[in-house]
């Protein structure tokens, strides 16, 4: 066993001869010449030992003369974590959106979509049977600073709508004088 450095020093660059097994030691102030001599009682931080099948985890601490609580744990007795609901998947209809990896899926089928198209999508999938105005679309998914007009989005919703397809293209609604919105399939 190895009393582990300071807590100041660090592992990262460790030569090839460091050692393999790390026992932790309570450090306290030190004066001149002083110091906590390894094995002295110091309490002895927990720390996870991961062995190969067949290697016998009390042959570890052997030559240093401990006695470690093992407590072995069967593969099958560790239960498997559960996820919450993702919040950043939006799913409407055939349209899934995963704002997490910024990808855009129809019917399962990743599609091949700009930054701003993404994002348009995106929005109007968020908020479905929502009438968005072109000015809140170009605030939203342009930001303040954009300079164009609200044909700019006529633009990217004629380009989603092409890449949505033919089956598909009809869920992004025109409303007349006023804007767009998206329309999932009834369920």
């Amino acid at each position: 066993m190895t009393s582990a450095p300071p807590s100041h020093a660090t592992l990262f660059h460790a030569p090839p001869t460091a050692p393999r097994r790390l026992r932790l030691v309570h450090e306290e102030p030190q004066e001149e010449g002083g110091g906590t001599p390894p094995g002295d009682g110091s309490p002895l931080v927990g720390y996870l030992v991961l062995l190969p099948k067949g290697v016998d985890p009390a042959a570890l601490f052997a030559d240093a003369g401990l006695r470690p609580q093992i407590h072995p744990v069967a593969p099958d007795a560790v239960p498997l974590p559960t996820r919450a609901p993702d919040q950043s998947v939006l799913a409407g209809g055939p349209i899934r959106i995963d704002a997490e990896r910024h990808v855009a899926e129809l019917e399962g089928e990743e599609l091949d979509l700009t930054y701003l198209e993404f994002a348009l999508l995106a929005r109007l999938v968020a908020h479905p049977h929502r009438v968005h105005t072109r000015e809140q679309l170009v605030e939203h998914v342009w930001g303040h600073t954009h300079m164009g007009d609200g044909r700019t989005v006529d633009v990217h919703v004629a380009r989603l709508r092409r890449k949505l397809g033919s089956a598909h293209r009809q869920r992004i609604v025109t409303v007349r004088r006023v804007g767009y919105k998206y329309v999932p399939p009834a369920p």
